[in-house]
Formats: C-alpha cells, sequence, structure tokens
C-alpha cells in the first residue's frame, strides 16, 4: 500500500474504536478545493500544479501538501452575488446535489482559492476575468474575506466583478472517512491559472507553497520527504496523465465521477484506508 493510505497512530484508535461500534460518525461538512494548473513558459512548457503545505498547528492535515481550498461558508449561497458562466442549477446536476448547494460550493471553491493562492477566477463582465490581485487594496480584502467581516458576495458587488463559474470544472468528491473526528464532504475542480494573474504565499494556514508537476510531487510523497492525504495524492496521480491544462480541462468534461468515502483495514497494530479499485494504480 502506498504511504499516503497509513493512517497516524492518533487515528488509529478512532478507526479501531469505530469499528467496534463506539461511536456514530460525525456529519461531514460542506468544502471545496481547487487544482490549479499551469503551463509556465522556461519549464519545457510542463502541466504544473499549485499545492500548499498545511501548518503543523492545524487541527487537520497538518503538515500534509494539498490543494487550496476550505469549508463552505453560509453566506457562499447568497443569490445575489453575481455570476457568470454555467447556472447553479447546471452545477446541481454537475456535482449532484441541490442547486442552492451547488451555488455555495462554486462560491466556496472561487473564495477559496482567492483567499489561499491570491487567484481570483473572476472579472470585469461574464467574459473577462481581473489580470492582477496583487496589492494593498486586494491584500485588505482577502484578509477580511479570511476573517469573514466580509463575505463574497459583498466583495465581488464592491468591485464591480461577476463571479465566472465557467472557469471550474468538476473533478471529484471525496468524503472524509467515517471514523474521523472530523469530516468534510469536499469537491474537487479543475481551472487554469489565468493570464496575468500570479499566485501568492499569502494563506495563513501554510508555511510553504509550490508549482510542481505531479510526477514531481508524486515522488516527493513517495521518497517520504512529502506528507499528503490519499485524496491529494490520487489526483496528482490522474494529473500526471495529461501533457497539458487543455488536456485536463477536457478530460474534466466527460468525466464521470463517484463519490468516495475510503474505508480502513486493522493490521495489528496498524490500519490502513481502503478505496474502490478503480482509484488503485
Amino acid at each position: 500500500m502506498d504511504s499516503t493510505r497509513r493512517l497516524p497512530p492518533a487515528l488509529v484508535e478512532h478507526a479501531r474504536a469505530f469499528q467496534a461500534g463506539d461511536g456514530a460518525p460525525v456529519v461531514p461538512k460542506g468544502a471545496a478545493t481547487v487544482v490549479l494548473l499551469r503551463e509556465p513558459e522556461g519549464y519545457g512548457d510542463r502541466l504544473q500544479v499549485y499545492v500548499l503545505r498545511r501548518h503543523l498547528a492545524m487541527a487537520f492535515a497538518a503538515g500534509m501538501y494539498a490543494f487550496p481550498g476550505g469549508t463552505v461558508d453560509p453566506r457562499d449561497s447568497d443569490r445575489s452575488l453575481a455570476w457568470s458562466g454555467p447556472s447553479p442549477a447546471v452545477w446541481a446536476e454537475r456535482l449532484s446535489c441541490d442547486e442552492a448547494a451547488a451555488r455555495a460550493l462554486v462560491c466556496a471553491a472561487v473564495r477559496e482559492t482567492f483567499e489561499e493562492s491570491g487567484v481570483l477566477l473572476a472579472g470585469p463582465t461574464a467574459d473577462s476575468v481581473v489580470d492582477d490581485t496583487r496589492g494593498d487594496g486586494w491584500e485588505r480584502d482577502r484578509a477580511a474575506l479570511v476573517d469573514h467581516s466580509l463575505s463574497f458576495a459583498d466583495f465581488l458587488s464592491a468591485r464591480r466583478l461577476v463571479l465566472r463559474s465557467d472557469l471550474l470544472a468538476p473533478w471529484a468528491h471525496w468524503i472524509t472517512p467515517e471514523f474521523e473526528p472530523r469530516r468534510y464532504d469536499t469537491r474537487f475542480f479543475v481551472a487554469a491559472l489565468p493570464r496575468g494573474q500570479r499566485t501568492r504565499d499569502v494563506s495563513g494556514e501554510a508555511d510553504t507553497v509550490a508549482w510542481l508537476t505531479a510526477a514531481d510531487a508524486m515522488a516527493g510523497v513517495d521518497s517520504g520527504a512529502m506528507l499528503m492525504l490519499p485524496p491529494t495524492y490520487v489526483t496528482l496521480r490522474e494529473m500526471s496523465a495529461f501533457s497539458t491544462v487543455e488536456e485536463v480541462l477536457a478530460a474534466a468534461l466527460v468525466r464521470r465521477i463517484i463519490t468516495v468515502v475510503p474505508g480502513v483495514e486493522l493490521v495489528g497494530d496498524e490500519a490502513w484506508l481502503t478505496l474502490p479499485p478503480e482509484l488503485l494504480p
């Protein structure tokens, strides 16, 4: 089994107690994460993915490399939010959820990406995108979103911007295993880094950020130099099959998304997550 599926000691007892029938599953919180992609000049035009390493003090996935993302804010379902691209009704069909949840998930994906990387999938019109989000004004707004003193709908309204849902494509759906004390119902999206924008190391939840090829990131995990949860590792393995951003986005349009809730297998004093056969190498 790959190292990402081995449970840390702190969770082994949770898994053992759950299998013994001690306790009920925690209701998972809705969440969204975005796989940002680029093909930078000067790097052999190789497809790269943006990852960040979560602070060791974080309550969930501490020290793990992940994609930008986080939980849904109740205000993410605000119907007044300026929106372009596929409607929430279309997204509801794509994400297999109701329209309100789809609106909130797409909004959370765009908001969290801006909060954690400085990349904003929005523009002044339905067919444009902001070309630079650096500067004191942008940083004040980003910080206000992080501390919840500003809603994403009000942020877009004040700047006369429109959320570009067409710049996202659905990729995967993972739910934290039932035995874990913190659980998330997470939709994975893919998106290209907009022309002119630059990622920034701005997340208060991360201590390291990097653009890596999927193969290099996986090699880091395989060598023990990087830690990663199975959803991130599996997604990177899937990304490694593509050479360009365009190929990934095209694949997302026809991809069959399954809901994955990893199980657990106890082996002596250790515990390992189990995955559907189609997600194994």
